[in-house]
C-alpha cells in the first residue's frame, strides 16, 4: 500500500483530497493534520510515501514545515493563490494544485507522481525549491528551528549573530543558541542586508546589536555586542560594516 498524509488546516480541503483518493485502491490515508506542527510529527511517525501539503497554514507554513524534516517525503503542494509559492513551484518544476481544483486536475497530479515512482525519478521537489520559497516576506521575518523535538519560531530581530558550524548554522539569541541545517550563504541571501552583515566567512551579525568596533590583529577587528560577546570582523567585513553603519 502507498501511505499518504494530508496536511491542511481546512477540514473541507482535507475531505476533498480523501474523496478524490477513493478511486485509488493502492493508496491508504494514514493521517490527517491541521497544521505544520502536527505535520512534522506525523511525517516522522508514519514515513509516508506522499504528502498533500497546504502552504498557507497557522503556526508554521508548509515550506517551513518541510525545512524541519530531514528525510523529506514526496510532496504534492496545495494552495490558494500565492504568488511567491507559485513562482517557486514553477521555477523548480514541482507539482501543485491551485485551490479550488477539479478531480481531473487532481488525477493528473497524482498520476504524474505515480509515474515518477514507477520510473524511480525521485521526489516532487528539491531543496532549491525551499530556498526559493524562503524569499517570502513571512519567512524573511522569522526562522523556524527544531530543538529536542520542539519547534521554535525565532523572529529575526531577536537574533544577535549567526555562526557557521560545519553543515549547520548556529543562531545566537538572548534566550540561547539554536542550530539550523542551512549555510551562511543561505542566510546572507535570506536576511535583510541593511540589518545583517557578513562580517567574516563564519559570522554574520545583527547591526542593532553592535556597540563598538575594536582593532584586533593586523587589519582585523572585533565587533562588541550588547551582550558583551565579541564577533570576528575581517578586513572585507569591516568595510561592509562601515558602509552599513554609515561610518
Amino acid at each position: 500500500m502507498i501511505k499518504v498524509l494530508i496536511i491542511d488546516d481546512e477540514p473541507l480541503a482535507r475531505s476533498i483530497v480523501k474523496e478524490y483518493l477513493q478511486d485509488y485502491e493502492q493508496i491508504e490515508v494514514v493521517e490527517e493534520c491541521r497544521d505544520g506542527f502536527e505535520g512534522v510529527k506525523a511525517v516522522m511517525q508514519y514515513q509516508p510515501d506522499l504528502v498533500f501539503l497546504d502552504i498557507q497554514m497557522p503556526k508554521i507554513n508548509g515550506f517551513e514545515m518541510l525545512e524541519l524534516i530531514e528525510q523529506q517525503p514526496s510532496v504534492i503542494f496545495t494552495t490558494a493563490f500565492d504568488e511567491y509559492a507559485i513562482r517557486a513551484f514553477e521555477a523548480h518544476a514541482a507539482d501543485y494544485l491551485l485551490k479550488p481544483y477539479s478531480k481531473e486536475r487532481f488525477d493528473k497530479a497524482l498520476q504524474k507522481w505515480l509515474a515518477q515512482q514507477a520510473s524511480n525519478t525521485g521526489p516532487a521537489f528539491s531543496s532549491a525549491l525551499l530556498e526559493t520559497a524562503a524569499q517570502t516576506p513571512l519567512q524573511q521575518s522569522r526562522i523556524v528551528v527544531k530543538s529536542s523535538g520542539r519547534i521554535k519560531i525565532i523572529p529575526v530581530h531577536d537574533i544577535q549573530y549567526l555562526e557557521a558550524a560545519d553543515d549547520y548554522v548556529k543562531i545566537h539569541t538572548a534566550s540561547g543558541t539554536h542550530l539550523k541545517n542551512k549555510t551562511m550563504q543561505y542566510f546572507e541571501q535570506l536576511l535583510d542586508a541593511r540589518q545583517f552583515v557578513r562580517t567574516h566567512r563564519s559570522y554574520m551579525v545583527n547591526i542593532q546589536q553592535v556597540t563598538r568596533l575594536e582593532p584586533y590583529e593586523k587589519e582585523n577587528h572585533i565587533a562588541i555586542l550588547h551582550s558583551g560577546k565579541g564577533v570576528p570582523v575581517s578586513k572585507t567585513g569591516y568595510l561592509k560594516l562601515k558602509q552599513v553603519l554609515g561610518l
